[in-house]
């Protein structure tokens, strides 16, 4: 049988939300966990990689095992450190974390009064002009190729973003994608574009001139992964 979970976790614990020796990563957690409590061997796959200090709200994983499940959310969350789960459910046989989501949401924060934890925040002391991000974001809704916005080889690099919220509360600015995916950096390139445009270091014409053409490399700099939450996925 199949299941499913919704699970948060710090990212800053973690180096990273994928399987890798000698290194603590939320994927590993929850199989050794998930292992001695079933008593097999099981895999996890999860709904998206998050990066080294990048957290979680949302996360969704699958798994499979025969065994009888009793009480598990409860004996987890017991077992594990860092991370909590939230939901567990069955799910038809052919549900699959990654590849069944619809679209994803991130939210990322940053600080502009200083004074935050910057394991959870991109601490920015700097005036940043929110109205020239807020149209700059624009540029980024609907389907385009993010080569330019994205780290790493990929055989394709467009993607859908559907909607973008830029909002202040006190001090803390917030950047809220969903998208259908968001590729490896993503997101951190797109704040970081975003914050240029902040500072008035570019203007949005270069962000345009960026998705326009994907093939003439052009880089900005990444935003921090620590101000940087993975929220839900959409199913």
């Amino acid at each position: 049988m199949k299941y499913m979970m919704v699970i948060s976790y710090d990212g800053s614990k973690f180096y990273g939300f994928q399987r890798q020796k000698n290194v603590r990563n939320v994927q590993g957690d929850l199989e050794k966990n998930l292992g001695k409590i079933l008593d097999e061997e099981i895999l996890v796959k999860g709904a998206g990689r998050t990066d080294a200090s990048v957290h979680a709200k949302g996360q969704v994983v699958h798994f499979s095992t025969n065994k009888k499940i009793t009480n598990l959310k409860y004996k987890l969350n017991k077992n594990l450190q860092d991370i909590k789960v939230k939901k567990i459910a069955k799910v038809d046989a052919d549900f699959h974390a990654r590849h069944s989501a619809l679209s994803k949401t991130y939210l990322y924060k940053i600080d502009l009064s200083g004074k935050k934890d910057n394991h959870y925040y991109n601490v920015i002391k700097a005036n940043l002009d929110i109205k020239k991000m807020q149209e700059a974001s624009l540029i980024f809704l609907g389907t385009h190729d993010f080569h330019n916005f994205v780290s790493g080889q990929r055989e394709d690099y467009h993607s859908t973003i559907y909607d973008i919220k830029i909002y202040k509360i006190n001090k803390v600015l917030y950047l809220k994608f969903t998208g259908i995916a968001f590729y490896r950096y993503m997101v951190r390139n797109l704040v970081g574009a975003l914050i240029e445009v902040g500072k008035g270091k570019i203007d949005k014409s270069i962000i345009q001139d960026m998705l326009n053409n994907p093939n003439i490399e052009k880089r900005l700099p990444t935003a921090s992964p620590s101000g940087l939450y993975l929220m839900k996925i959409n199913y």
